[in-house]
């Protein structure tokens, strides 16, 4: 038994956990439990036509998106048109951030400035997937100012670290 815990994946354990408590509270309050499954399943049914649109444009932006064309279009000489790039790169980009690194560093070599580099890992934090749940909780108005803030501070911050790094090397 041991052994198959400690083989068991971390997701599949928490799954089991949340499981096990349903079980034990549907004991003491069936009402409570039901009514919070019926509050998931419609939150599930509200937010799912915006998950499947989600899921299609990061199938999408995989499929068309290959690290020399990456490095084409954020080179030194991008101007703005990098910056903007940089921006919808990091927005649209999925998976572990640690799996980006290599592929940053690749692109920092082929001579995307760090600015872009600085932009793309900002605007990571602006996560596809999770804007409708916020929306549904936040409202659409908090939601779209905080996502221009962090936007715009995300290219700031590129632009200090652009001079920072400038200085240093000189």
């Amino acid at each position: 038994m041991k052994n198959l815990l400690a083989k068991t994946d971390g997701g599949i354990k928490l799954f089991i956990i949340v499981i096990v408590t349903y079980l034990i509270s549907a004991v003491f309050n069936t009402t409570l439990v039901l009514n919070s499954l019926n509050t998931f399943i419609s939150l599930i049914i509200s937010i799912l036509p915006i998950l499947v649109l989600v899921f299609l444009l990061m199938f999408i932006s995989n499929l068309f998106l290959s690290s020399k064309r990456i490095t084409k279009i954020l080179g030194h000489e991008s101007g703005v048109k990098g910056y903007i790039f940089s921006v919808i790169f990091g927005i649209l980009s999925s998976g572990p951030i640690y799996m980006w690194y290599p592929l940053l560093s690749d692109l920092r070599d082929k001579g995307v400035k760090n600015s872009l580099i600085v932009i793309f890992l900002y605007n990571r934090a602006v996560k596809i997937p999770i804007l409708p749940m916020m929306i549904y909780y936040f409202g659409s108005l908090f939601v779209l100012i905080l996502t221009i803030y962090m936007i715009i501070f995300s290219i700031i911050n590129g632009l200090i670290v652009d001079k920072l790094l400038l200085t240093k090397k000189q």
